[in-house]
């Protein structure tokens, strides 16, 4: 049986879908933790590229996957043009620190944008908070909290969000022919500033609330 596919970094947010969707515990690697219904699989990645990209090609590996949601929690880079707690809905991502001095087209895969066609058609669904549609989403491996960084960031990228694990889960997709089952949703926590720390932490709950709103009607879609 096909089942929808869910790969989360946290336990906080694993917590609200596993509730969510009555999921129950069915497998515990190392680290990665895996739950389950009859139609939906959740992977409890933990925070890091690494962890994201097991999670993923265990998925891929051992379930028959009608699409692969990846949700979590972000970073804004558009302090002006959203707020805390709206989402985004990702179709461009990129590893934004990747650093090779050479222009070799088969180093393309770790250097350039991956681009996702998920065909989401959530203009006429209604929330009580902003859902931004085609976003670009920077993937790197560190926790920002520096204004200078991020005012860094708005002039080298148009992106609208950053995270940690994003790329590492569509270039597992990639070579799996399976970008096309990718929807990457991101509602944020912070600024990325100086205070992104405690903001983070505080916001959290409520971004998370957001992000599965609409995951919910994306599975129901």
């Amino acid at each position: 049986m096909k089942k929808t596919a869910i790969i989360t970094a946290m336990s906080e947010e694993a917590e609200h879908i596993i509730k969510l969707y009555w999921l129950i515990n069915t497998k515990k690697l190392e680290n990665i933790i895996i739950y389950e219904n009859e139609s939906i699989v959740l992977a409890l990645a933990w925070i890091w590229k690494i962890q994201a990209s097991i999670a993923t090609t265990y998925l891929f590996v051992n379930y028959d996957i009608s699409r692969l949601i990846n949700i979590w929690i972000a970073w804004s880079l558009v302090w002006d043009d959203a707020n805390i707690w709206d989402v985004f809905i990702v179709n461009k991502i990129s590893q934004h620190d990747m650093y090779l001095p050479f222009e070799w087209e088969h180093l393309d895969y770790a250097k350039k944008e991956i681009f996702l066609d998920n065909k989401l058609d959530i203009d006429n669904l209604e929330f009580d908070f902003n859902v931004f549609n085609n976003s670009y989403c920077l993937t790197w491996d560190q926790f920002i909290d520096d204004n200078e960084k991020v005012l860094e960031l708005k002039l080298l990228y148009n992106a609208q969000v950053i995270e940690m694990e994003s790329f590492a889960i569509a270039s597992v997709a990639r070579e799996f022919n399976q970008l096309n089952k990718c929807i990457f949703i991101k509602s944020i926590s912070d600024w990325a500033d100086n205070e992104a720390k405690d903001a983070h932490m505080w916001n959290l709950d409520f971004a998370m609330q957001n992000s599965i709103k609409v995951l919910n009607k994306i599975i129901n879609l």
